[in-house]
């Protein structure tokens, strides 16, 4: 018996997916469960939450390679192989192994929010959040950064989110037709220039929440959304709650910041 009941149980992947998973390692997941753990799985880790049950009606994905065996064992799990992971709540799973980082920063921010998260991202240099789903890795790998043609715009922009900045804007700055740019983001990020654009603002404005008393209509500002109507509006598409409600969820999570 544990002595102690965890609040997050992590099923990492497993080795023999045409293999079931014993019977004592499931009734495990499923005790943790229903004590109230969070259950998240790693990779393949997810034919052992789908052999628990767990999975059944709700929406799962695992390494893309799989994913087919995974919807054909276990026909009661919505399987999507373009995700890197889903969030069902207390039932969690990823794709392949960069994307369990991917899981498992967004458990960290979930718990400990923006700033936390990005400090464990440079700890582990990788991006705090990815954009785009597994689809883009299945038949083209992401470039290295050394020959990613996009690997100095990424922080030439970051540094100017206050800034109006267009797709012209960042071709310009890129050396590329507005075209070619919007391949190569495709190919890099699984998403539009636009559409990355957005998301990091929106991620800039989750920090200045979290970190500073700055009013919406300032961080509106400094993250290029110019008006705070706008970035309510984006914030609360993207996010699912207005940025008061964000504010009060992670500084009462975080506290506020220091003045020493």
């Amino acid at each position: 018996m544990c002595p102690y009941a965890p609040n997050t149980v992590i099923v990492p992947g497993w080795a023999d997916v045409d293999a079931d998973p014993p019977a004592d390692l499931l009734d495990a997941v499923r005790a943790a469960h229903s004590a109230g753990a969070r259950v998240a799985s790693l990779c393949t880790g997810a034919f052992v939450l789908a052999a628990t049950g767990l999975l059944d009606g709700k929406r799962a994905t695992t390494h893309w390679a799989h994913t087919g065996t995974l919807a054909a064992r276990h026909p009661r799990v919505s399987v999507d192989p373009d995700v890197l992971y889903v969030d069902n709540g207390t039932v969690l799973t990823s794709a392949g192994k960069a994307a369990a980082l991917d899981l498992c920063l967004h458990l960290v921010r979930l718990d400990h929010g923006s700033s936390i998260t990005n400090a464990v991202a440079r700890r582990l240099v990788v991006p705090p959040h990815r954009d785009g789903g597994q689809a883009q890795f299945v038949t083209t790998p992401a470039p290295a950064p050394t020959e990613n043609p996009l690997a100095d715009l990424f922080p030439w922009v970051m540094r100017r989110l206050d800034q109006p900045l267009t797709v012209t804007d960042l071709a310009r700055q890129a050396r590329m037709s507005p075209r070619n740019l919007g391949r190569h983001f495709r190919s890099t990020t699984g998403t539009t220039p636009l559409r990355w654009l957005l998301t990091q603002r929106i991620r800039r404005a989750q920090e200045l929440l979290e970190l500073t008393d700055d009013g919406v209509d300032v961080i509106a500002a400094a993250t290029g959304m110019g008006t705070a109507t706008t970035l309510r509006r984006h914030f609360n598409r993207t996010v699912g709650v207005p940025p008061d409600a964000y504010r009060r969820t992670f500084r009462a999570r975080t506290g506020p910041p220091s003045s020493r």
